[in-house]
């Protein structure tokens, strides 16, 4: 064999392993590393179905297990984070303050309303179709970015009476952060999949008439989602409340 042979024989060798070792390690959506942190190559919108439905005029209601299922959506900000492994309770709680929230803290967003967070994300009123809040295809659909990104959510929950002794129970995958009427009631920490009441707040009181609840999840490689509801003093869902976004 000819050194010109080995030569052509060699590169060959390479583009075949440099493929194989790519599709291992690498998302297709993923193509690049930018200062040690993942660029995502941003495929073309999917649409929001299956996962997501336009609201209807009239106030939601909780699923039969009482899960929450009208939200108002905020596309995702882009925080790169090749890992989940270092969201510790203080990165979270800083990278998801009140500071950082892309507007006015005490305000409802409208649907359609942008913000003026870099890539002004635009906020989405949707019913959810599933009982968990499926962020990555929310992002998908809009062809936004996936990986590496801060998701908002707020709703506005309407109690017919007061409620004393209520517990918000959160699944999320990654770490989030949730507040009901504008204080913090639950976090969840660390590298985590989203299950079904991972966490349980300390006992709230429900005011009779309007409350937000307000989250945000930051997840860095793989799915993003959430799912809340609301228990009573004895662990039941409660399920006679109106959930709207207005």
């Amino acid at each position: 064999m000819t050194g010109s042979d080995q030569t052509i024989r060699h590169r060959g060798i390479w583009r075949v392993l440099t493929t194989v070792l790519l599709g291992l390690s690498i998302p297709a959506t993923l193509h690049a590393q930018t200062a040690g942190n993942v660029v995502e190559a941003l495929p073309p919108p999917t649409g929001l179905a299956p996962f997501f439905s336009p609201v209807t005029a009239a106030p939601g209601t909780p699923d039969a297990d009482g899960f929450l299922r009208r939200w108002l959506l905020l596309e995702p900000i882009v925080k790169p984070n090749r890992t989940n492994s270092g969201f510790t309770s203080a990165y979270v709680r800083d990278a998801l303050s009140p500071a950082n929230y892309p507007g006015r803290f005490d305000a409802v967003p409208r649907d359609g309303q942008t913000t003026t967070a870099p890539g002004t994300p635009r906020w989405h009123a949707l019913d959810t179709n599933l009982f968990d809040v499926k962020l990555f295809n929310l992002a998908q659909g809009l062809g936004k970015p996936t990986y590496g990104v801060i998701f908002w959510a707020v709703t506005v929950v309407d109690s017919p009476r007061e409620m004393r002794d209520v517990r918000l129970a959160v699944g999320s995958n990654s770490a989030s952060v949730w507040w009901l009427n504008g204080k913090e009631t639950v976090g969840l920490f660390g590298d985590r999949r989203m299950v079904m009441d991972d966490v349980l707040s300390r006992p709230v009181t429900l005011r009779k008439g309007r409350n937000v609840l307000r989250g945000a999840v930051i997840n860095g490689p793989g799915l993003s989602d959430f799912c809340v509801r609301l228990l009573d003093e004895s662990g039941r869902p409660i399920r006679d409340i109106k959930v709207d976004v207005k």
